[in-house]
């Protein structure tokens, strides 16, 4: 209960310094870094990419079969929406995870010790623990977030055929971005002012909670990819508006940075309070 009071206590907070300029200074680098290669990436493979779908849909015997009997049922021109679809289908999983790496690796030490600078000032890491503002993320939080990678990302590849199917593209992206939003965050917030026996046993005291974060952020980050595929005009303009789809994705993780930033830090400086 107590958990779930910090929680909604946390959830709050992190909307309100989401809407401080300091978040959007911090969310600048990896932004506009991440919009220029997404950009860059839509301007010189995006085209070949949808042209090669095209032409599969078109060579592929009982593929082109429907295409014709939807030809005479009027439907002829979803041809040219489907393949840029297909392409963002394939796209958005890579957007999503670097905007969550960018956050993870250049946002949220800074997020954590802004929100311990105005709320936990008291707070001090444990002796011999080196991390530090702007210094780079000690070899073990690299490993483990190298882990969670491989294994989103081999999760994704896996069930990415079954997104096809309208119940489960609104639940496997949002469960496996969440989940992989809350190995990384959680465990950067508590990277810098937790032992790691503190660690294991704020992990195991508040998994599901740091899970329903996940969860709920993960949701956010999948509904800008549902506004995505919903329409033609969407479809056919992805290639520009790539940059935007980058912004929004940094920015829903920027959100469930803090949000486990305030909760994380919370829940560690009652751990030390108690007896």
């Amino acid at each position: 209960m107590r958990s779930m009071t910090l929680w909604l206590d946390s959830l709050w907070r992190a909307g309100l310094y989401f809407c401080h300029p300091r978040t959007l200074g911090l969310a600048l680098l990896p932004t506009v870094g991440l919009s220029a290669l997404a950009w860059a990436g839509a301007y010189f493979f995006w085209d070949p990419a949808v042209d090669q779908l095209s032409k599969v849909f078109v060579e592929t015997p009982w593929l082109s079969s429907g295409w014709a009997w939807l030809d005479a049922l009027g439907w002829g021109g979803l041809k040219q929406v489907v393949a840029p679809l297909m392409v963002i289908l394939l796209v958005t999983p890579v957007l999503v995870v670097a905007s969550l790496i960018g956050v993870a690796f250049f946002m949220q030490t800074a997020l954590v010790n802004w929100v311990r600078r105005q709320r936990f000032k008291g707070l001090e890491k444990p002796q011999g623990h080196g991390a530090v503002l702007g210094r780079a993320p000690r070899p073990g939080l690299v490993w483990e977030s190298i882990s969670a990678l491989l294994m989103a990302s081999l999760a994704m590849l896996v069930s990415l055929p079954l997104w096809l199917v309208p119940p489960l593209v609104v639940v496997l992206p949002p469960l496996i971005w969440g989940w992989l939003s809350y190995r990384l965050l959680a465990r950067s917030t508590w990277d810098t002012f937790a032992s790691p026996s503190e660690r294991l046993a704020l992990f195991q005291q508040h998994r599901v909670p740091l899970m329903l974060i996940g969860l709920v952020c993960g949701y956010l980050a999948a509904f800008p990819t549902l506004i995505w595929a919903s329409g033609t005009a969407w479809a056919t303009a992805f290639a520009v508006l790539v940059p935007l789809a980058v912004a929004v994705y940094v920015a829903v993780f920027a959100f469930a940075g803090l949000w486990f930033a305030h909760f994380g830090l919370a829940a560690l400086a009652r751990s030390r309070q108690a007896p």
